[in-house]
Parts: structure tokens; sequence; C-alpha cells
């Protein structure tokens, strides 16, 4: 009786130094019982299942975070199941954060071993798939407890479907379904407490509000990440076989789940359905479930909630209204939900590719194979891959058109690339070229049709409306293009886009369940189905299935992709020119040449040819970076289409990019309408992109414009008041000076008149206009006071005046004559050329 003990002495003291119901204040503190019962029997409302977590609760505002860890590892020691199952839901929350996402709980996503090393430290070793935490879940596995998950929490179709009474397509939701008794509200599902635990770890990465923008964290070192890869590694081994869990006594095993009631063939989105109820009535005759699939149903059950949690947010039927322009989106996913998603592919490939060669292939399967490799075999097209292509299709026609989507491309080329992942690498060929891709990935390409073909026009698509300027736009598409042009892989997409398109006397009804749907037993995954060995029929049956029967394909090497590819082809290249002049204005400038502009040194351009883009704040290097990704990335669309050199330089020429005898890009493409210069699409998109523009100029008052960077503003507007009160007083005396024919004349006007504003045009959308002239009287400026070149000019001349002894005042006199020279010659000047004019 010592651990009780040591329990009650624990968890008591807190609880009697407050008044309780019903127990008096002198009651003793220091009672101790030996035997539960006695204690129970002494305070039986203290013993009630709300003390514990009441306890609990109150510790989790007042003791540190390490205390409070360390408490919770001797209560999962200490206390039974029938206790602990009390605390476990508000466990997880406090862990993970509430569904509604107003809870952070511990706040997984920011936790960074870096930044908060200790807090990172216990909270991994708590949530470790062989920590405290899981042995909870299997102490409260072992008591077949049930906890009520809320159907309202779950994505978008599924809760549709289930309140429509419809059983979704998935087994992790048969027989889960609880209705409301009467007066109740809402649907709950029944979970045991490792699919409770999973589902609340998988929705905490979506129910939760995104990071904000300013908090920079990267999301391969935070806590969540990390536990992510650590599950499924634990749970889907590429080595050996799945640990068993872990158990809550000494010498003892947590007994698997009771056996499952039969699942029932899946039906799709769209088709009819029988009533939820009554599949829940007919299928509740127990059946004596394979003992073998017992150990695997963690690994079942952690890739099904994570793939239905994460990806399972588009339906069939909701991805075609999405194609429609003025659909709402039903579901935003972040960027570090893509991140995670990316990194659930790469491992599944690696746990799928684990497989020995005997026994990967369909051919050599018998009923002597274990459940683990019946698993590996059917993870990703059985579990994985509808899901995904409805995911990818929505971020691919809905994500910003900047750089965050090279998140979603990567996580489409790492599907893509299944051998990258595979244990028998092959070594980098001395000369960097790609790997050929061998013959045996020919059966997952072609079952994965529409991930290559459809996908990819879809990024051409978005790649026809992005800055490929940019060299993060650039990155995106040698990406893609490098992918495409591996050795043998385009070679493979085109022989299954000929066996979709071979003609059939009688085109199969939509088939993909035969290849996902379980039949009438007790495991999710076995019997296996028979092996098709038409590739043709598999082919078809996959776009059907992904597509729908009356899909419409477009061969990804039909004449209509090869126009897009022509013309992303034309686009690269007016952007590699596009590119090279901005490189050319950046080698021209010196170094400093930002500095001294800022100044007043150097000759500003207000009308500069190109829009700033992030060329201009990352420099010359990414200039040549952007130059070569798209060097490389229309060489590998060349090989991969099989484009020649011809076809390149008549689209070059076609889109007129060469330059005009002044070395400037022509101005946008443009027809001239009734009411001026019209732009045409081409046009926009050359503006878009910064690939031409209109010359724009100031063409207003002088003294009214704009304040420039490198004006002082108070100074400018002392300086503009001052003049303004000069020249309302001596406005007279001024126009008289200028009227004078001899020399004082004419160095007046030099000095308090500007150039007439002759033979300048106005552009704007709605045409040209002559400007009309428009002579303003004399009137003194004093604006270029206001800058710094003219003040640091100055000082400079100042400063170097006194290292020869010369003091202000004679160095003052000194400017002011040289002043009054150059002026003198400058008049003279200006006064021959009005001569030579006439």
């Amino acid at each position: 009786m010592t651990t009780f003990r040591r329990r009650v002495a624990e968890w008591r003291l807190p609880y009697l130094r407050q008044p309780v119901i019903g127990v008096p204040q002198w009651f003793p503190k220091a009672i101790i019982f030996d035997s539960p019962q006695e204690a129970t029997m002494a305070f039986p409302h203290l013993q009630q299942p709300s003390f514990l977590l009441a306890s609990l609760k109150a510790d989790s505002i007042n003791k540190p975070f390490a205390q409070r860890c360390q408490d919770l590892v001797k209560v999962i020691e200490d206390f039974p199941a029938k206790e602990l199952h009390t605390i476990f839901p508000w466990l997880l929350e406090s862990i993970f954060g509430s569904l509604d996402g107003i809870l952070i709980g511990w706040n997984l996503r920011c936790l960074q071993g870096r930044m908060n090393p200790v807090e990172y430290n216990i909270a991994m070793e708590f949530l470790d798939p062989g920590g405290p935490m899981m042995k909870l879940v299997y102490k409260l596995q072992a008591e077949d407890y049930k906890f009520d998950f809320p159907v309202s929490y779950l994505p978008g179709p599924v809760k549709a479907s289930i309140q429509e009474r419809v059983l979704p397509d998935s087994p992790l939701y048969h027989n889960k379904v609880q209705f409301p008794p009467t007066g109740g509200l809402g649907l709950n599902l029944a979970l045991n407490p490792f699919e409770y635990y999973i589902f609340f770890f998988a929705l905490s990465l979506i129910t939760q509000k995104p990071l904000p923008v300013s908090l920079h964290v990267r999301t391969s070192d935070c806590a969540y990440f990390i536990l992510v890869d650590r599950y499924l590694s634990w749970f889907l081994p590429t080595e050996g076989s799945v640990p068993p869990p872990l158990s809550s006594s000494p010498g003892g095993t947590s007994p698997s789940p009771a056996p499952r009631t039969p699942a029932m063939p899946f039906a799709s989105y769209g088709l009819h359905h029988t009533s939820l109820l009554k599949r829940h009535i007919s299928h509740q005759t127990s059946v004596n479930a394979d003992p073998a699939s017992h150990e695997i149903w963690r690994s079942e059950t952690l890739l099904q909630v994570f793939v239905e949690m994460w990806l399972h947010h588009y339906s069939l039927e909701m991805y075609q209204k999405m194609q429609s322009p003025h659909a709402k989106e039903s579901f935003t996913p972040t960027e570090e939900h893509v991140l995670v998603v990316r990194l659930l592919l790469k491992h599944l490939h690696a746990f799928a590719n684990s497989l020995k060669p005997e026994q990967a292939s369909p051919s050599t399967h018998s009923h002597a194979t274990s459940p683990l490799e019946e698993f590996k075999r059917a993870a990703v097209p059985r579990f994985v891959q509808q899901k995904l292509y409805l995911f990818l299709q929505h971020c691919f026609g809905h994500w910003p058109l900047d750089a965050s989507f090279r998140a979603v491309l990567e996580m489409w080329l790492s599907y893509l690339q299944p051998w990258r992942y595979a244990p028998e690498k092959q070594a980098q060929s001395s000369d960097s070229q790609p790997r050929c891709v061998s013959e045996k990935w020919a059966p997952f390409v072609q079952e994965n049709l529409l991930m290559y073909t459809k996908l990819f026009v879809g990024f051409l698509n978005r790649a026809l409306r992005t800055d490929l300027v940019s060299p993060k736009n650039a990155l995106m598409v040698f990406r893609v293009a490098k992918v495409f042009a591996q050795p043998n892989l385009a070679e493979m997409i085109q022989k299954g886009e000929q066996l979709f398109l071979e003609p059939e006397l009688v085109i199969p009804h939509r088939q993909h369940r035969l290849f996902t749907a379980p039949t009438v037993t007790g495991s999710f995954l076995s019997p296996w189905p028979p092996a098709v060995t038409d590739a043709s029929f598999k082919v078809k049956s996959h776009v059907y299935g992904l597509e729908g029967q009356d899909c419409k394909y477009t061969p990804m090497f039909g004449p209509e992709v090869r126009t897009l590819v022509l013309r992303l082809a034309q686009l690269i290249t007016q952007a590699k020119q596009t590119a090279k002049s901005i490189s050319d204005q950046c080698v021209e400038s010196p170094a400093g040449h930002s500095f001294l502009s800022w100044l007043g040194f150097s000759p500003t351009d207000p009308n500069g040819l190109y829009p700033a883009n992030d060329l201009d704040e990352m420099g010359q290097d990414s200039v040549r970076k952007t130059d070569e990704y798209l060097e490389k990335a229309l060489e590998y669309l060349r090989q991969i289409f099989r484009l020649s050199e011809a076809q390149l330089a008549q689209l070059t020429f076609a889109l007129g990019t060469t330059q005009d005898e002044n070395g400037k890009k022509q101005l946008p493409d443009c027809i001239v309408g009734d009411d001026g210069l019209i732009l045409t699409p081409l046009g926009r998109y050359q503006i878009i992109n910064g690939l031409r523009r209109f010359e724009i100029e100031y063409q207003g008052d002088s003294e009214l414009q704009p304040i420039r960077s490198y004006e002082i503003p108070s100074l400018v507007r002392a300086l503009f008041r001052l003049s303004s009160t000069i020249n309302r007083r001596f406005a007279g005396q001024m126009v008289a000076l200028c009227s004078r024919d001899d020399f004082l004349g004419s160095f007046c006007r030099y000095h308090l008149t500007e150039p007439v504003l002759a033979n300048r045009h106005l552009l704007s959308p709605v045409g040209r206009r002559q400007v009309a002239n428009h002579a303003r009287g004399p009137r003194l400026s004093l604006r270029f006071l206001g800058s710094y070149r003219t003040l640091l000019s100055l000082l400079l001349v100042f400063f170097v005046a006194s290292l020869f002894c010369i003091g202000p005042l004679p160095c003052s006199l000194l400017l002011v004559l040289g002043y009054l020279l150059y002026a003198m010659a400058m008049t003279l000047l200006t006064e021959r050329g009005k001569l030579h004019q006439l």
C-alpha cells in the first residue's frame, strides 16, 4: 500500500487547503488510509471522477511546464484506467488544443528545440510513440473504453455524408457513428483510445489558427513535424515489424481491439447509397476476424486518420463544382499543412518500396504473406491516391500565384518519383545527368497517369500567369521540367496515354472500387483482390475512378498541350531577354550607384524601364540564377516534347522581342480604339510581368511634384513657402527684369523661368493628346537646397576649404563668384542656342 499512501499524500493536500462542502474545517489533514476502499468510504465525494481532473486543471495553471509533465507521468503510472479515462479528453485538449481552435494547447507547431530546448525535449519525450502518453493510450485500450468525437469537426465531405446518413467510403468510420438520443444534439463517432488520440493529433494541424506571417518558424524544426515523422517511422516501419503495444504492467501485453464487424463494399459519392441506419443495423452480427490482422490495426488506423484529416477535404462532386469561377472555397490548406502532407507521402513511398523483390510483384502474391506486407502493397493506391489527387487539383487551381506554391509543387513532385525513396538507390552519374527511370516503375506511372498528365497541364496554366523573370518562379519551372525530363519517364507517360486511348468494344464501367474495396472480412486489407493483368483496363479504371465516367481527357502529348508548351517556351525566351536587360543595367551601374543616387550625384530615372521585383532585392547573382534556370528549363522542355530550334526561333520572332534602335523595349501590345490605345491580353501580360511598359513622365509643375527620396521633406516644404512668399512680393520686379533685351534680362530669364513644355505628349489609357504650352511667369525656386546632394556638397566644399585654411566667409564668397561665372557662361550659351533655333 506504499504507492497508494504516496498517491494520497501528493494529490489530497491541495484540495484540503480549501473549504470543501460537507467536510469540517477542523478535519485532520494528515490522515493516511491503508487501502483505497477505506479512503473511498471516508471521502466518497473526494473519490468522484472529477477529483483527479480538477487537480490537474489547477496544476496546469499554477505549476511550470516541466513539473506538470512529471506529475502526469506519475499519474499515468499510478492511477487505474477507471480514473484515467475521465481525464483523457481534457488531457488531449490541453496538449493539442481545442477542436474549435480557440485553445492552442502546448503549441507544438511553434515549439522548436533551438528556441526552447527544455520544453521541447520534455514534450517530445512525453509524446514519443514509446513514451508515457502512448502508455496511457494502451492502458485505456486494454479496458475497451470509448470516447465520443463530434462529427461536426470532421472534414467537409465526411461530415456532409454522415449528416445525410450515407456511410463514407473509408472503413475508418464503419460501425462508429452514434446517433444522438431523443432530444440530443449532433452526431458522434465512438472511438477507441488510440483512434481518439490520433484524431486529435491529426486535426490539430488544421483546426488551429494559421501561424502569423511575422512569426518566422521553420516547419521541419517544429515538434509537431518531428512527431509526425516519429509516428510514421514507428507505425509504418520500413524495416522489421510494428513494435508491440506498450504493456501497462510488467510482463503483460495490451490486447488488441475487439474484432471488427465486416467492412461493406464501398460506394463512390454520387451513386445510390443505402441509409446509414439500415447499414448499421444489418451489419451488427459479429464475425471472427483474422487474428493476424491485429498485428497492423494501429498502422491502418494511423494512415487512414492522417489521410482522412489532411487530404479528404474535397469530394469528386465538390471538385467538379469548384471548376466554376463563382465557387467559394470550402477549405484552404496552409503551407505548413502541405509540408506535413509531403512528409507523409515521402514516408509512404519508402514504406511501400521496402517490400522485398519477391514480395513486391502481385503475381507472386499468396495468402501466406503477412498483413504488414499486404498493407505496404495497398497503402498508396487504396488509401491515398484519390484523395491526394483531388487535394492537388484544388491547390493547383486555387493557390495564390506566388512563391509559396513551391511547397505544393515539391509535394507533387515527391509523389511522382517513388524511385527516389526506393532502397536500391542508384549512384548519381559522374556527369550530373539525370538517372534513367527503370521500367519497373511503368505500372506506377500508368496507374497514376492523371497525377502526371492532368496536373502537368494545371502547372502549365499557372506558369503562363506568373512572372518568369522572378528567380523563385523560374526555379519552379526548372524543377518541373527537370523531373519530367528524366530519361524514359516521358516515354512511360506516353505509353500510359496510349493504353488509355486504346479503343474498346465495351467501355468498362467504373471499376476502381475493385482495387480499393475490401471484401467481407474483419481486416481492411484481406483478401487481396485478384491481380488485373490488362494494363489498358487498369489505366482506364484509374482515370474514370478519379475523374468520373464522363471525363474528357486531354493527352499530355496531344496538340492542345503542345500549344501551351510552345507558349511557355515563348515566355521563357522573353523572360530570359528581360533578365539579360536587367543584368546589363546592373553591370553598367557601379556598386555604389544606389547610394550616389540617394545623394543625388547620379542621374535618377523616375521613368525606369522595369518595375521592381525580387531581382532588384537580390542583385546580380539572382539575375544569373534566373537566366540559368530558364535556360535549363527550356532545354528540358525541348527534350520532353521534342521541340526544334526552328520552332523556338520562329516563336521568339512572333513575340516581337527585338529591341528598337534606342535599346529599349517596345510599347506593350495594343490596338487603336476610338479613345486611344487599348491593351490586348498579351499587352496586359507584358505589363504584369514587367516585360514592357509605357513611358510615363511627370509633366506637371516641378515645384509641386512629389517629394523625392533624396530630399528632406520638412526642408522642401519650408523652402517652398519661402520662395512662394518672395514670388508674390516681387512678382512685378521679376517680370520687368526678365522682359529686358540686354544681358541682364537673359541672365534673369535663365534663373527665374523654366523651359516651356513644348512637343511633349501625355500617355494615358485614353490616348495621347498634345499638351498645351503653358508658360508660367518668372519665379524663384529654392527647392534644390532641400536635397541631400546640395547640402552634402556644401559641407564637403567647406571641409576641403578648411584643410587649406580658408574660412567659411571667404569660402562662401568664392562659391558665389564661381557660380556667377558659371551662370554667365550658361546664359551666353543658352541665348546663342535660341538664335540658332530661329
